[in-house]
């Protein structure tokens, strides 16, 4: 992939807020009962001092990188559109479950936040009062990584001042909202801001890209890529599968009565998708379990989920080949191949039919990877054309079988801490147990993996300052010298990701 030159580097720790008729009115800065909000230039870099003032050092060389991001859920239609954002509670508070879960873990119903029901019935449909309940409620995500990543929104893109609480929702969500109804603020301008030189959506294997195609119109074609995601048309067993089966025969306009037409489609659409700029696909799946199947069980099961019959055993089965079909496939086409298991999904039935999927009912389980993907793994582990990104939300498997994996098959890579992970703790987790047996390089980087597009930024700074800290720790133990930790921290903040999914360029290790 061909990418324009990037444009002027951008700070990820400041984004500062753009000049807007906003301005005109009073800033919300502290006064008598509103506490200031203010971000420290050393936060999250270790108290030692020595540690501390290499941290910094490292992080300043790469906070003005741009910013790589190849696995998220960012809706393309956001940057096709370029609508404005319509307030402050629809940009931050009901897309993103990172906060509504945590309210409704402290009994704050879904619907007296405006979460969207699928019935149709009656939500709170004034945005200010559930602004005012989310406000009233902030303190829950102190030490949170959600909290860490709202201050950085409000303080470096909105301007505000002073702490959302109760006495304060008012106000800033005043200055939010006048600031949103500016051109500065509509997702392109705010997309060039951010300093953003790729951006991956996800996307059904169903889908048309049709705003992907408008993108590319429009000259973002190379800079906002899709992915491949086929789940639902793998999940045999489940009750939407037939549903998905008929969007995907919607799009290519043919049915498909057997599973060797079914795979036959799927390599159709990957191909689409790849000429449409994608690098890559995704699979969450519960288990990692691979294995080939032989071609007439495959038949029987996919005649089973025609006739909505196939079982639980089934599935597992039908995913297991299909997993093996989609690393088949990537050494035909070069799509980088990412796995996301360990998530049950929907854990909470009533939270489901209410409102639907994706709600924050998600909850992690213990994952086994070292006889789970031997198949895949024996089949495709050392193929040339191959990559393969292993998330995990199960640490256990950190040191015990991830970095030993990573550290021996030339297509493996570890994607970052993934979802409630993605944290200070869980960043320093992750490296201290990874790299001395996987090293850096069998890693690929930061990836943001979010739907909340003002977050980008913040997530990254985090990142970017958490692998400085890192970095400041070997160095001050002299297990690498100032020099190898400048490459090290570039790598991690640009390099790895744009090389593993192939965006252009490679990890540079000198």
């Amino acid at each position: 992939m061909t990418l324009p030159p990037a444009a002027k580097p951008v700070a990820t720790g400041h984004v500062p807020p753009v000049a807007t008729s906003a301005d005109q009115a009073p800033a919300v800065h502290a006064s008598r009962g509103r506490e200031p909000l203010a971000l420290h230039a050393d936060r999250f870099f270790d108290p030692d001092s020595a540690v501390r003032s290499t941290a910094r050092a490292l992080y300043e060389d790469v906070a003005g990188l741009p910013i790589i991001s190849p696995h998220g859920h960012v809706e393309p239609a956001l940057l096709a559109l370029n609508d404005p954002f319509p307030e402050p509670a629809a940009l931050l508070l009901t897309p993103d479950h990172y906060i509504f879960r945590m309210l409704y873990s402290q009994g704050i119903s879904m619907e007296s936040l405006g979460i969207p029901t699928r019935d149709g019935t009656p939500v709170e449909s004034d945005p200010r009062k559930a602004w005012q309940r989310f406000a009233s409620h902030y303190h829950l995500f102190r030490g949170t990584p959600t909290g860490i990543w709202l201050d950085h929104e409000l303080h470096e893109l909105f301007g505000v001042r002073v702490k959302l609480n109760g006495d304060t929702a008012d106000v800033i969500y005043d200055q939010i909202a006048e600031r949103l109804a500016s051109p500065e603020y509509r997702p392109r301008a705010l997309f060039e801001r951010f300093n953003i030189e790729v951006l991956a959506t996800t996307d059904a294997a169903s889908d048309d890209l049709a705003h992907h195609a408008t993108l590319r119109a429009d000259g973002l074609g190379s800079r906002v890529v899709p992915t491949f995601r086929p789940d639902a048309v793998l999940r045999v067993a489940q009750p939407a599968w037939r549903a998905a089966l008929t969007s995907l025969e919607s799009i290519i306009g043919r049915t498909i009565p057997n599973c060797a037409s079914f795979v036959q489609v799927l390599a159709e659409r990957r191909r689409f998708f790849a000429s449409m700029g994608a690098t890559a696909t995704d699979h969450a799946v519960v288990d990692p379990y691979t294995a080939w199947c032989d071609a007439e069980t495959l038949e029987h099961i996919f005649a089973r989920a025609l006739a909505g019959q196939a079982t639980t055993a089934d599935q597992r089965q039908f995913e297991a080949h299909m997993l093996m079909e989609m690393a088949r496939l990537s050494t035909e086409d070069g799509l980088v191949m990412q796995l996301h298991p360990g998530s049950l999904r929907d854990h909470h039935e009533h939270v489901v039919r209410r409102f639907g999927p994706d709600k924050g009912a998600d909850i992690p389980v213990a994952t086994e990877y070292t006889r789970n993907l031997q198949a895949l793994l024996n089949a495709y582990g050392a193929h040339p054309a191959f990559t393969l990104v292993l998330f995990t939300l199960d640490e256990t498997t950190y040191a015990r079988e991830l970095a030993p994996i990573a550290g021996h098959y030339p297509a493996v890579r570890l994607g970052p801490p993934w979802w409630f992970h993605d944290s200070i703790d869980g960043m320093k987790r992750f490296r201290s147990q990874v790299t001395e047996t996987a090293g850096l390089w069998n890693t690929t980087g930061f990836i943001d993996d979010t739907r909340a597009f003002c977050s980008i930024p913040a997530r990254h700074d985090l990142a970017r300052r958490m692998d400085a800290n890192f970095l400041a720790q070997l160095v001050a133990r002299h297990q690498i010298d100032m020099s190898d930790a400048r490459v090290m921290a570039r790598a991690l903040a640009y390099d790895l990701a744009r090389s593993t999914y192939r965006f252009g360029g490679s990890a540079s290790a000198n």
